[in-house]
């Protein structure tokens, strides 16, 4: 069987759209009891098992094409 890595991308709003699942979750700490919670910014991770060696070039053309919305999305690609 051919060596894997795992990769992840975490994938995030851009700055200035509007976020209302964040809202909900600050809502809800609010209506908890947790004092002190500022704006909250909600996204997804998402891991990916590779084979070894797949350049980040490859990883990058996926988020691009299909794991985040660039027009409204961020995304880091973490791998070793």
């Amino acid at each position: 069987m051919a060596a894997r890595m795992k990769i992840t991308v975490t994938v995030t709003l851009k700055n200035g759209v509007l976020d209302p699942q964040g809202r909900a979750i600050e809502a809800a700490l609010k209506g908890l009891g947790f004092d002190g919670v500022g704006a909250v910014r909600a996204g997804k991770m998402i891991e990916l098992e590779l084979a070894e060696g797949t350049p980040r070039a490859t990883v990058e053309d996926m988020a691009r094409r299909l794991l985040a919305n660039t027009v409204i999305e961020n995304f880091r690609i973490d791998m070793p």
